[in-house]
């Protein structure tokens, strides 16, 4: 692909390239991208090039190294925008020093450490320097968002002799770890850091011997049995497995099984009342249907399996609260891994299974099997220091997903805690307009608070949902006439039904709790959160029509002046 001229909008180097000190970075969204449309047409809206090349040498000016970061991070994060982040991006309301998201940013900025350490072994001796510096100054950026969203963790209690003894077992089995686990309120357990890590290091390393894979079922004696029964998963019969291994004293992983709770405490947990106090939010239908499924699955295998082969599924390893613990285990601890052949499985990893997420994390990288070591290798990318929990992401999921199969809801504003919505108002009108970002009729919402731009003709919203609703009314220029402002008016009144009802549909605040069980005050806990976000609905739209109303009698007036 050639090389854009675009280069020339960064910090020029003093010499021209082709000298004996020159050095360059090139930055790149690859086509195998996904989302390679969309982000290259942001990038292309940003004055970018989906493919640049930025020179310097060892003589450019040593202020130099603290703008290239900030010159390269924008392209950086256009680059790593997952499809939320795209949705939710405000073209002319983020300009180069805000954000979209912590793991955007974070991502962004490992991006950049990445280039520069490739770019350092093309370079002359004379630039290495140079680079540390360019280097050092991108780190430093990180340890600031670092301080930004560090949580406080407050240890209740260090960690007891049980997990001790799998720290042992797993340092006996090869696991090298610079971690430790611990009591921490509010989340269980979690993994302190014993000293201090800097990014690029490793945490966590553990072999594949110590992880549990598909592969254990194939080597049990239950597997010629499992494999009979037609479209059952390797995950399912790793759940069997699993619910016979727990009460196996002689098990390889009974270091692994011994630390492990009685009761995960997942939304697949929660009591009647729990899940009558979601009703209304989009966790009570995910939660329904996923307990339904569980327990339809459950009953298509027992209790015939107890009945035909009893010494292989003895039936009191396989009732359904075992079934369902497994289930819990396997939603709330497992880890998608990539093997050396290239294969993905579901797995549990020891030990990993003590990270906890953060919407800030400091191990974004992780899944991938090293083929030269053969070990699952978590690096950081932010620094901990010691005695800080060491957290990981579990991916960009909503309020409701983390609730439902992890059992916790996250500290923080989650900017990937969205209302999808299912819209047909603009259907062909949207059919007709070619390949654009809002063409799509499933679009979603999230807190207006999160957005930067509340202006007119944006109002903290998403703008792929304004212009889809714009289609529908037939208008979608952003200008100050009497029509165009009656018609905007006339979408943020489609916007304020939608979510009045869903608001409606909340039913009153309970004020009659007192000291609920711990599934109740999660329900109660995600309803208020999903309240917030369509009151914040709410109230932009009533504020935007409040503009509108403004603009449309300023228009008036002028029209009347003639």
């Amino acid at each position: 692909m050639a090389l854009s001229d675009e280069v020339n909008q960064l910090p020029a180097p003093t010499k021209a390239p082709g000298t004996d000190d020159d050095c360059s970075i090139v930055i790149r969204l690859s086509e195998d991208d996904p989302l390679f449309e969309q982000k290259q047409k942001l990038l292309q809206e940003k004055g970018f090039a989906t493919c640049e090349r930025v020179y310097f040498n060892s003589s450019t000016c040593c202020d130099w190294v603290y703008t290239i970061p900030d010159a390269l991070l924008c392209r950086a994060r256009i680059i790593h925008l997952n499809e939320i982040e795209l949705y939710f991006g405000e073209i002319n309301a983020n300009p180069s020093g805000e954000i979209y998201s912590s793991r955007n940013e974070l991502e962004a900025l490992n991006f950049i450490i990445s280039l520069i350490d490739s770019s350092s072994a093309d370079c002359m001796h004379k630039t290495t320097t140079f680079l540390r510096d360019l280097r050092a100054a991108t780190v430093s950026k990180i340890g600031e968002l670092g301080e930004k969203d560090k949580a406080e963790t407050r240890i209740l209690e260090n960690s007891c002799d049980k997990e001790k003894h799998l720290l042992q077992w797993a340092e006996n089995n090869g696991v090298k770890s610079k971690l430790q686990i611990a009591y921490i309120e509010g989340a269980q357990r979690g993994a302190l850091a014993v000293e201090d890590i800097c990014v690029g290091e490793i945490a966590l390393e553990i072999p594949v011997s110590v992880i549990i894979s598909e592969d254990v079922v194939y080597e049990s004696d239950m597997f010629h049995i499992l494999e009979k029964i037609e479209g059952i998963a390797a995950e399912t019969m790793l759940l069997l497995w699993s619910m016979r291994e727990r009460h196996n004293c002689d098990s390889k992983y009974r270091k692994y099984f011994d630390t492990l709770p009685e009761n995960f405490n997942t939304g697949l947990s929660f009591g009647v009342e729990a899940i009558l106090a979601l009703e209304g939010t989009l966790a009570f239908e995910e939660l329904c249907h996923a307990k339904e499924h569980l327990r339809s699955q459950y009953d298509q295998m027992f209790p015939a399996l107890c009945n035909s082969h009893p010494d292989v599924f003895p039936p009191e390893f396989y009732t359904w609260e075992q079934y369902l613990w497994a289930c819990e285990l396997w939603y709330s601890n497992s880890m998608t891994v990539m093997f050396t052949d290239g294969n993905l499985r579901t797995c549990l990893v020891p030990v990993a299974g003590f990270l906890n997420h953060s919407i800030c994390p400091h191990i974004l990288y992780y899944g991938k099997v090293d083929s030269r070591t053969n070990t699952l290798k978590f690096p950081l990318s932010r620094p901990c220091s010691a005695g800080e929990q060491c957290y990981l992401s579990y991916g960009c999921l909503s309020n409701c997903h983390l609730l439902t199969y992890y059992g916790f809801l996250p500290q923080g504003n989650n900017p990937y805690d969205v209302i999808p919505l299912d819209i047909g108002a603009a259907k062909e009108a949207c059919s007709e307009e070619g390949n654009s970002s809002s063409d799509s009729t499933t679009h979603m919402v999230r807190g207006t608070w999160l957005s930067k731009n509340h202006g007119i003709f944006h109002y903290g919203l998403p703008t792929p949902l304004l212009d889809h609703l714009r289609k529908g009314h037939n208008h979608s220029l952003h200008t100050m006439t009497m029509a165009n402002l009656e018609n905007e008016m006339e979408v943020l009144e489609t916007v304020k039904s939608i979510f009045a009802t869903m608001d409606d549909g909340f039913g009153d605040l309970e004020d009659d709790w007192e000291n609920p069980d711990w599934d109740l005050q999660l329900a109660i806990d995600l309803k208020n959160q999903q309240r917030q976000i369509v009151s914040s609905i709410l109230t932009s739209c009533d504020k935007g029509i409040e503009m509108l109303k403004n603009e449309w009698r300023k228009c008036m007036v002028e029209d009347i002046r003639g």
